[in-house]
C-alpha cells in the first residue's frame, strides 16, 4: 500500500529532477545556439570571400572552377556542422532525461 509520505517523497524527487533537467536543458540550448552562430558567421565569411574571388576572375572556365570549389567546400562544411549540431541535440535529449531515470525506476508499479 502506498502511503501519503511516499507521495510527498516522490513529489520532492520529481521537483529535484525537473530542476536538474532544466539546468541541463539551458546549457545544452546555449551550446547549440553557439554552434549555429559560429557556423553562420563562418559561412557568411566564406561566402563573402567566394564572391570577391569570383568577381576577380577573367574567364568562364575559371569562374566555373571557383564556383565548383566553393560549392564543394560549402557542402562539406554544411554536412559536418549538421552532424555536429545533430549530435548536440541528441546529447541534450539524453542529458535532460537523466535526472528522471532514477525517479521513474522508483515509482510503484500499477497493475
Amino acid at each position: 500500500m502506498v502511503k501519503f509520505e511516499d507521495f510527498q517523497g516522490y513529489g520532492k524527487e520529481q521537483f529535484d529532477a525537473a530542476v536538474a533537467s532544466a539546468g541541463t536543458l539551458t546549457k545544452g540550448i546555449q551550446a547549440i545556439a553557439t554552434a549555429v552562430s559560429d557556423y553562420t558567421k563562418k559561412s557568411f565569411e566564406e561566402g563573402t570571400a567566394f564572391v570577391e574571388k569570383l568577381a576577380g576572375v577573367k574567364s568562364l572556365d575559371k569562374a566555373i572552377e571557383v564556383q565548383t570549389d566553393y560549392a564543394k567546400t560549402a557542402y562539406e562544411a554544411f554536412i559536418a556542422e549538421s552532424t555536429k549540431i545533430g549530435e548536440l541535440y541528441a546529447d541534450l535529449a539524453k542529458e535532460t532525461y537523466k535526472p528522471f531515470e532514477s525517479y521513474i525506476a522508483k515509482m510503484p508499479k500499477v497493475a
